[in-house]
């Protein structure tokens, strides 16, 4: 009765997949309730990312890949617990300018020498996608595009300003010119120029950095703060000119700031490169105001190019390669598989980091993505830092601070050098 028990029992797993190699799957970019498993129709970070991961569960012969819930809001304070409690997922998503924080402490595995075998190769990854993947020397995640901050813009607002010139916008040259056609806009139209994040998550501060950058100047050098000076204080200025006349509004989180540039609102909305299709898609609606749409490369306001970047990257943690190489396995294909759609990742607006998806039709034929080619060029971001986080942390409280409340700008910049410098000491 028992052989006939265990017979029956085989079979039906045969029959059901059961037997399949479990992938425990951590990441961010949001929720997709339906995101089917179709690469090529989904729209946004969330169903893209989604569609990709629920297609390789169906497609890789003998991997299922379980996507674990996770919070945006404290993302990476859930996968540090995980590690901590020894229970990480067999593989999870993270920032280039998270990785030195875990690479350091050997929390990811070295993929260096199992790539090949894989069937991803590093050759046909760009430079600097192959140098944020790297760690002392050796390979430990693989990287899934280079995201940047870029200047979407309301061409109709735009031209009723008066700041379009055969087809494409005016941008500022300079702070100057910044709040120029910021007035422009004003008077043209009653709208403001210029929304974004300013108080919530840190795109305010990447903004600053830009400008930062633009001067040649940065938040620090080595061990050394450099956070004090003339150059932070006219990045700082550039921005809150707008906010003093009255022509941004400095009270609009991450969520408020969208709807005002969707609600055609704003002439720019300052944000990433993921948002390129989904704004797209929107400005296609006939229910949504933005109606001719935009995104071009951030403006160069000083004297050189720049704007904040960053690249999304997958890793498998080192617990896994060391104690379970049928999960490992298993966990590389899925990874492989990332790299095999890095074009329909790269619909969301985010750069391929793949030399053969860059150089193809495909990838040129993307909606917008003519529009801010310069990008890649001008892409900056801080040192990296195992205090990464904390320092963008203080930042933001500071720069919230100034515009939020009032806080003087020699106050607040004073007290993120004293910060930042305790925490590059420690």
């Amino acid at each position: 009765m028992k052989r006939i028990i265990f017979g029956t029992l085989a079979a039906t797993l045969l029959a059901t997949g059961a037997m399949a190699q479990e992938v425990t799957l951590g990441r961010f970019f949001g929720a997709c309730e339906d995101a089917g498993t179709d690469t090529r129709t989904s729209v946004g970070e969330a169903c893209i990312i989604q569609s990709i991961i629920n297609a390789a569960d169906a497609e890789i012969e003998g991997v299922s890949v379980n996507t674990l819930p996770t919070d945006w809001g404290n993302y990476y304070d859930q996968i540090k617990a995980t590690y901590a409690s020894g229970t990480p997922p067999s593989i999870h998503v993270l920032h280039r300018s998270s990785l030195p924080e875990f690479a350091s402490l050997g929390a990811f595995a070295d993929l260096t020498d199992d790539l090949d075998a894989a069937g991803i190769d590093p050759a046909d990854w760009v430079e600097t996608a192959r140098e944020a993947v790297t760690h002392e020397g050796r390979i430990v995640a693989v990287p899934m595009d280079l995201h940047a901050n870029l200047w979407h813009l309301n061409m109709d607002i735009m031209e009723e300003a008066g700041l379009v010139a055969d087809g494409k916008p005016i941008l500022p040259s300079s702070p100057e010119e910044l709040l120029e056609h910021a007035r422009k806009v004003k008077e043209a139209t009653g709208k403001d120029y210029l929304a974004a994040d300013f108080a919530q998550f840190p795109i305010g501060v990447r903004l600053v950095l830009a400008l930062l950058w633009q001067q040649g100047s940065n938040i620090f050098e080595g061990d050394e703060a450099t956070i004090d000076t003339e150059e932070a204080r006219a990045a700082i200025t550039a921005i809150t000119q707008l906010f003093d006349a009255g022509l941004a509004n400095p009270q609009l989180n991450y969520a408020d700031s969208q709807q005002a540039f969707l609600n055609g609102e704003a002439a720019v909305l300052v944000n990433g490169t993921w948002v390129v299709d989904f704004y797209d898609a929107e400005a296609a609606k006939e229910e949504t105001a933005l109606d001719s749409y935009y995104a071009a490369d951030f403006p160069t306001l000083f004297s050189e190019g720049a704007t904040w970047a960053d690249s999304h990257m997958w890793a498998i943690p080192a617990s896994v390669k060391a104690n379970d190489p049928e999960t490992y396995q298993a966990a590389l294909k899925v990874l492989a598989f990332i790299n095999d759609h890095n074009i329909d990742w790269a619909r969301t607006g985010h750069m391929a980091v793949r030399n053969s998806v860059l150089e193809g039709e495909e990838y040129a034929n993307l909606p917008h993505r003519s529009e801010y080619t310069a990008t890649a060029d001008i892409a900056r971001d801080t040192p990296a830092s195992q205090r990464y986080g904390a320092i963008q942390d203080v930042l933001n409280r500071e720069l919230q601070a100034i515009w939020l409340t009032g806080k003087p700008v020699a106050d607040a910049l004073l007290d993120a050098q004293y910060e930042v410098q305790d925490l590059l000491d420690r």
